[in-house]
């Protein structure tokens, strides 16, 4: 049974369309806009999870929300491939990238951009956001120093994770020519045919 994605444009969710064609499964999408005056997703969403929120996938009679969820989701499906590493310290770090891009990374790049479009009322706050954001954007850089993906030295899941922060990170905190690993990394993804495969499916995406 095909996968169907419930995608929303500029979103999260242009990974699980990248990664489904990594791994090459038969999926459909189904795109959502965004309230071009809030940038909110669309109350259609709620049809499919109670959160309104994307990415949702549904597969063989479940609905599978969360964006760190859903990737565990299809390498069980597809036989292990883009999991773990065999040795301990590679599946250690597969794990802490797919929960770190969402529960640590994203969040103060989520307040930059809210601060952002407060305008001189988010400026007392800009300075120690910025710091915040920084700060994990220098551990990034020095972890990516070290291998060439995020989880050892072959492509994962974990990478598909990052995606999405680093990208949005390279523009909200303007990265080029100051951190070196993080754009070749970006540059790399980018130039995957599964990642130009899932952006033809996804439509327009501000990020890449």
């Amino acid at each position: 049974m095909a996968i169907i994605v419930h995608h929303l444009e500029n979103s999260r969710s242009q990974r699980i369309l990248w990664m489904l064609e990594e791994l090459g499964l038969p999926y459909e999408v189904r795109r959502y806009e965004r309230n071009p005056k809030t940038m909110l997703a669309p109350p259609a969403l709620k049809q499919v999870h109670p959160l309104g929120k994307a990415p949702v996938v549904e597969h063989d009679g479940r609905v599978v929300a969360e964006t760190a969820t859903i990737p565990e989701y299809l390498v069980a499906i597809a036989g292990g491939r883009l999991g773990p590493p065999e040795d301990a310290d590679g599946a250690l770090r597969w794990r802490y990238f797919l929960d770190y891009a969402e529960g640590s990374l994203m969040p103060p790049l989520l307040l930059s951009l809210v601060i952002g479009k407060m305008g001189p009322l988010g400026w007392p706050a800009k300075g120690f956001v910025t710091r915040m954001a920084m700060t994990h954007i220098d551990y990034v850089e020095s972890e990516l120093s070290q291998r060439p993906w995020f989880a050892g030295t072959d492509f994962s899941a974990a990478d598909v994770m990052m995606s999405f922060p680093l990208e949005a990170g390279r523009q909200r905190l303007k990265l080029d020519g100051r951190r070196p690993s993080i754009v070749a990394w970006l540059e790399r993804i980018h130039a995957r045919p599964a990642y130009q495969a899932g952006l033809a499916k996804g439509g327009p995406y501000a990020y890449a």
